[in-house]
């Protein structure tokens, strides 16, 4: 009966394109308000003027929108607040209502620290120093009361990252890990204090916002997929409660779109009950950036259209990436008086608004692809058989190649045997 149903989905999906998957695409503005408030100048890629963004962002068919959350960010250096770092509970309570009221779907990034958390750092909050509960079991306190706050205005998360960029763990103080088990005996026994950590967060998410997604966000996924897989094992053999796997992903940093294709391809392999979004990803339009090995693409408008036409078409044939999301997407310092109102200390350059002219740039209009485009069962439809001639596993996943394991497949709408 299994089969029958799905070979009836694929002969569905064959002849018709109106069939289309739940995907999400959009950006992280964590500091849309401060450049709205201070005076930036948005306009279209004709020079119009943008009156609201969030509503000119839903018109380029953008559904979901970023922010990020830190415990106190008073506590940062002069240097990370100039970098951006100012987003305490009540800056996101209303950047998250004003993202619910525009219409988008809203994804609530957990730092877990006073500042930056990321592969370099992952700093415990000052005021948990001091708590006699430990901070990974803290976290859930704290956790709960944000959310909660959150849903009281109004701001209710529809996906929710209990952790940024964690592939070496969190709150350094005691949860610093390694995925690699063997590696150290004291960042092993790490491992028991992330999974309460994670686990205790989980538990306050799906207390307080049920419907809500759980996100788990690593940044090892082009670069070091190997190590990706380890962490993702370690999660799950600790038994922690999540929904999706997010990655980060700047080609400057992390090598070239086929890197990321190989990282994605081994998560799926190995985790083929989850889906995937990638949380991060940005490519510069103007100056060098990260490594300089690593300029796949010319520092020009068309030269960061192409970078994500290209990211755009290979997430497209990876039937478990469900998200994609660009990084500080917002940045626009024009109409900016740097003397009184800046937002920032220096320019961002891989944004998608040209700080010289407001002007939305030409990849911006580039992502609606990635809601509209082929993705194995979950995209849009083709209108020509022949574009079924994909190979899927028996519960619907698309292969990125034909299989080399034997097994029952479905291909071109029938079942075949691989031996």
């Amino acid at each position: 009966m299994k089969l029958l149903k799905l070979l009836f989905v694929t002969t569905l999906l064959c002849s018709t394109n109106a069939l289309r998957a739940q995907k999400y695409v959009g950006g992280d503005i964590s500091l849309l308000t401060k450049y709205e408030e201070n005076g930036a100048n948005y306009k279209d890629v004709d020079g119009k003027d943008i009156t609201n963004v969030l509503a000119f962002l839903k018109n380029q068919e953008m559904n979901a929108m970023r922010v990020r959350l830190f415990v106190d960010p008073s506590n940062a250096t002069e240097e990370e607040k100039g970098q951006g770092v100012c987003q305490d509970l009540e800056f996101v309570k209303n950047l998250g209502k004003n993202i619910k009221d525009a219409g988008l779907k809203f994804m609530l990034d957990f730092h877990y620290s006073d500042t930056w958390a990321d592969p370099g750092k992952q700093g415990t909050p000052a005021s948990w120093k001091a708590l006699n509960t430990p901070t990974y079991e803290y976290i859930y306190t704290y956790t709960k009361e944000s959310l909660q706050a959150m849903v009281d205005a109004g701001a209710t998360p529809d996906f929710i990252q209990i952790g940024n960029e964690i592939s070496f763990g969190m709150l350094w103080d005691g949860c610093k890990v390694s995925a690699n088990s063997a590696w150290n005996a004291y960042l092993d026994t790490n491992w028991n204090h992330l999974a309460t950590a994670l686990k205790n967060a989980s538990k306050a998410c799906r207390e307080i916002c049920p419907e809500a997604k759980i996100i788990i966000h690593t940044e090892q996924c082009a670069n070091n997929p190997t190590l990706d897989v380890a962490f993702y094992n370690r999660v799950k053999e600790n038994e922690v409660d999540y929904d999706i796997i997010g990655v980060s992903y700047y080609p400057y940093f992390k090598g070239p779109v086929s890197s990321l294709d190989n990282g994605l391809t081994k998560l799926e392999t190995n985790f083929p009950e989850k889906k995937i979004m990638v949380v991060e990803t940005g490519c510069s339009y103007k100056y060098e950036m990260g490594d300089k090995d690593k300029q796949y693409y010319p520092l020009t408008h068309e030269g960061q259209r192409q970078f994500t036409e290209e990211l755009v078409t290979m997430l497209n044939t990876h039937a478990s990436v469900i998200g994609l999301f660009w990084w500080f997407l917002e940045a626009n310092e024009y109409g900016l008086d740097w003397s009184t109102k800046r937002v920032t200390d220096n320019w961002y350059n891989a944004s998608l608004f040209d700080n010289n002219t407001g002007k939305a740039l030409p990849a911006l209009y580039e992502l609606k692809n990635f809601v509209s485009g082929t993705s194995g069962f979950q995209g849009v439809v083709g209108e020509k058989k022949s574009e079924c001639n994909n190979w899927y596993t028996i519960d619907g996943r698309q292969l990125s190649n034909e299989p080399s394991r034997s097994g029952i497949y479905i291909n071109d709408g029938k079942k075949k045997i691989v031996r």
